[in-house]
């Protein structure tokens, strides 16, 4: 299996040159050269297979021989190492909750299976991995639990200056030793923006080891097909119709999905649902792609202006605005609406949803019954106490280790969002 860009498809490379480099050199994004179906008896014997089975197998299908297969189970034992149920909150819609892992966000599956293929590539090398991570909320969190303390890694995490929660701050800045936080006064497309462009400086390509932890890099999208599939094997009726709708900002959640329909998971509609950083939804609507000045609202995992991943999903469906809309259902809600759907989630099924998942939940109201309706929960609310009304808050329970976390002190060096600065302190690191 390789690995070609997205802007040259000549251009191809193994894996570990994928993952350690996360971007061409062309600047385009890397997808396996194949993406293959899988067998029918996988999806018959699904229900009799535990989440890290099924993953295996997945995780195969999209590594190919890259990495030989006991390292791969290891890695697969140790990425799912927590749950991600399937919560019934009536006869057909359901919460996929990905937020049982130690950071509490759906991306503690990508991070911790990239630290653990990094790990693997990077093994007697003798020169240190930098890992730049660009986070708006909740990636940040992921990748500083999944890479502390890694062996030959250093991830350095931009964030932009009072976008995130209090506690998903606290998640990304409190760690030390190999992790180092810059808070940017910028949007996270600024943050982006600065890595993007460490990636094109050559005086830093040549004296430095560097990669991304961004779902630029195909390391963080294998793992976010898994829970695709596990929320298949929990579905009660597998013969109703399936829609998931997926919480967007950088679209690396909804490529996942797009590539697990791909390798035969029968959903038939998926819903890219996002706050007022609506640039995919209404490209839906119209067929035209216009990025645009990055909205900060409450749902700010969401908040990107210019989502990288879309441009994977262009190149899933060959660019043809026909094959995308008909499989993918564009949504979005102002930070009111998303209130009131969160109350609404709560008032009809006792369930508190967290901003992101508020409006994916919302979306599910254009699919009629009979058919099951899945929405991503793709972070805990207690990470967002501040957007709930006074009797919802207080109902939240904070997990101990984020209780604990609360108390640190936050390490991290203000920055502006200037190139030439941020290139300063990568080349002052040696």
């Amino acid at each position: 299996m390789l690995y070609y860009s997205t802007k040259n498809k000549n251009h191809k490379v193994t894996l570990k040159e994928a993952v350690l480099n996360s971007l061409a050199p062309d600047g385009g994004l890397y997808m396996p050269e194949h993406i293959s179906t899988l067998p029918k008896h996988f999806f018959l014997d699904i229900e009799n297979k535990t989440f890290q089975e099924n993953s295996f197998e997945v995780a195969k299908k999209l590594t190919g021989e890259n990495i030989p297969n006991s390292v791969l189970q290891n890695i697969i034992d140790e990425t799912i190492n927590f749950p991600a149920p399937l919560v019934y909150l009536d006869e057909y819609t359901a919460s996929l909750e990905l937020w049982h892992g130690e950071s509490l966000a759906f991306k503690d599956f990508g991070a911790r299976f990239m630290s653990r293929v990094m790990s693997y590539y990077l093994r007697g090398e003798n020169r240190e991995q930098i890992v730049l991570t660009a986070t708006s909320g909740d990636t940040g969190g992921a990748v500083a639990a999944g890479f502390y303390n890694t062996p030959g890694i250093r991830v350095v995490i931009l964030y932009p200056s009072g976008m995130v929660s209090e506690i998903q701050e606290k998640q990304l800045t409190t760690w030390g030793n190999n992790i180092s936080a810059l808070e940017i006064n910028g949007s996270f497309d600024d943050c982006q923006r600065l890595v993007k462009e460490a990636f094109a400086d050559r005086n830093i390509q040549n004296k430095l080891s560097v990669s991304s932890a961004n779902s630029i890099n195909i390391s963080r999208l294998i793992p976010q097909t898994f829970y695709y599939f596990e929320a298949y094997r929990q579905i009660r009726d597998k013969k109703l119709p399936i829609t998931i709708s997926v919480p967007s900002g950088n679209f690396g959640n909804l490529t996942a999905g797009l590539m697990a329909k791909k390798m035969g998971l029968p959903v038939q509609r998926f819903i890219a649902a996002t706050n007022a950083n609506n640039v995919v939804p209404k490209y839906l609507q119209s067929g035209v792609f216009s990025p645009k000045q990055t909205i900060s609202t409450i749902s700010n995992a969401m908040d990107v202006g210019l989502p990288s991943n879309f441009e994977r999903i262009l190149d899933l469906y060959g660019s043809t605005w026909n094959k995308i809309t008909s499989d993918v259902f564009g949504f979005w809600l102002n930070d009111a609406d998303t209130k009131k759907a969160i109350r609404d989630c709560f008032t009809k099924h006792q369930y508190i949803a967290d901003p992101h998942g508020a409006i994916a939940y919302q979306s599910l109201k254009t699919t009629l019954n009979p058919s099951v309706k899945i929405f991503l929960e793709t972070a805990h609310p207690c990470k967002f106490t501040n957007v709930y009304d006074d009797d919802l808050s207080k109902m939240i329970i904070v997990p101990e280790n984020i209780q604990k976390m609360k108390n640190k002190k936050k390490q991290a060096k203000q920055m502006e969002s200037n190139f030439d600065i941020f290139k300063q302190y990568l080349m002052d690191l040696y």
